[in-house]
């Protein structure tokens, strides 16, 4: 999932809607870049092309600009251009869209157990979830119980996602969610009212636990191995609420302790909020994960987009890419990692991409899903 600026960090790209109309050359050059179809455009750029989608993706999703976008972004499903990486992340952008129009294209890849990787397997479903159509619970209870494919694929993450992604769903046919969908807000129980749909563009895997205790109670709910997955990772979108609320550093590491779990999909899960949440005090543990060999690769690639997505406390030149103090740091580390031989693909490419958002993060860019201000230089190339 990039979007914190972590790109799963992908709600989190700062993005502005169109003043103007999508025109079909500004469609064919954004798709153009994705899609790779020159065979030259780096892994960094077809991210920023696939934000900009992201952000110009706007109800009716039935216009010919976002079926096209829907069409264009399911394309690179089945493009052999396409990395592990780039592949999930396409499913974390249909999810978010949520457009009815992704509904197939995901449940193909969900069923796709020889050909798509578990990572971009798990993020399908999740992004099911974030549209929530309840057309999709049939295939989520059958995935709810899949084997795997043998060896380190045991299906256990995917069967994680799809048990959450059918609570995600049953939850939003509840009174409770009907409710705070129509107020735009939820009432927590600590008498405060949290703009829990607003504070951050990305839509939640799973629904809010809302615990009773007070915040410095909840950190062993989110780490106890004895209650579903389901409802461990409500626990932890209440503890991106509360620390959203309160930036206690003591949260921060309630939530990292949760990287000793045993699920892969959980720890997962709390760097991309780590990355989102975008505090400093989380660099140490999420540099650990990172450097872990024997973590799975979908954990630590993003443990790697959440580095890329926090800036650093000061930048001492002038182009923002040299930084003092922790940031330089995590740079030196992106780009080292950018390049290890021994390190999986997919945690290479996560920190090409986070080496990027990096860079925006310290620059003096607009944001970071820039397809449209490029374009016209891109079409001007071509």
């Amino acid at each position: 999932m990039t979007e914190s600026t972590s790109a799963e960090t992908a709600g989190f790209f700062s993005s502005t809607s169109p003043i103007a109309p999508i025109g079909d050359k500004t469609l064919q050059s954004l798709s153009d870049q994705l899609l790779n179809s020159s065979g030259t455009t780096p892994l960094h750029s077809r991210f920023r092309a696939l934000f900009t989608l992201k952000s110009i993706c706007i109800p009716p999703f039935t216009s010919p600009v976002s079926s096209s976008i829907v069409s264009t972004i399911a394309a690179g499903f089945s493009s052999d251009r396409t990395s592990a990486l780039l592949r999930h992340e396409l499913a974390y952008v249909l999810g978010q869209i949520g457009s009815p129009l992704a509904i197939p294209i995901l449940e193909q890849v969900l069923c796709d157990v020889q050909g798509q990787e578990e990572m971009v397997r798990h993020e399908a479903a999740e992004a099911l979830a974030a549209i929530g159509s309840t057309s999709s619970i049939p295939l989520l209870q059958k995935f709810a119980t899949e084997p795997g494919r043998g060896g380190k694929d045991d299906g256990r993450v995917v069967r994680e996602t799809c048990e959450i992604a059918l609570a995600k769903i049953q939850w939003n046919q509840s009174d409770e969610a009907k409710k705070a969908q129509a107020e735009g807000e939820l009432l927590d129980r600590y008498g405060v009212f949290v703009n829990y749909f607003k504070q951050f563009t990305s839509i939640d895997p799973a629904p809010p636990l809302i615990a009773h205790s007070p915040l410095v109670t909840m950190p062993p709910s989110t780490i106890d191995k004895e209650i579903p997955a389901a409802r461990s990772h409500s626990a932890i979108t209440d503890s991106h609420v509360c620390i959203t609320k309160y930036r206690h550093p003591e949260a921060i590491d309630a939530l990292c302790a949760g990287f000793d779990d045993d699920s892969a999909l959980f720890k997962h899960e709390i760097a991309f909020i780590l990355g989102q949440l975008s505090h400093p005090h989380s660099i140490p543990a999420l540099v650990e994960v990172l450097k872990r060999p024997n973590e799975s690769a979908m954990v630590r690639h993003e443990a790697a987009e959440a580095l890329g997505g926090i800036p650093s406390p000061s930048v001492a030149d002038d182009d923002g890419l040299e930084a003092k103090g922790s940031g330089s740091a995590v740079f030196k580390l992106l780009r080292e990692w950018a390049a290890k031989d021994d390190a999986p693909q997919v945690v290479r490419d996560s920190c090409v991409v986070a080496v990027d958002m990096w860079e925006y993060e310290n620059s003096s860019q607009f944001q970071y899903a820039n397809g449209l201000e490029e374009k016209s230089e891109t079409i001007a190339v071509s």
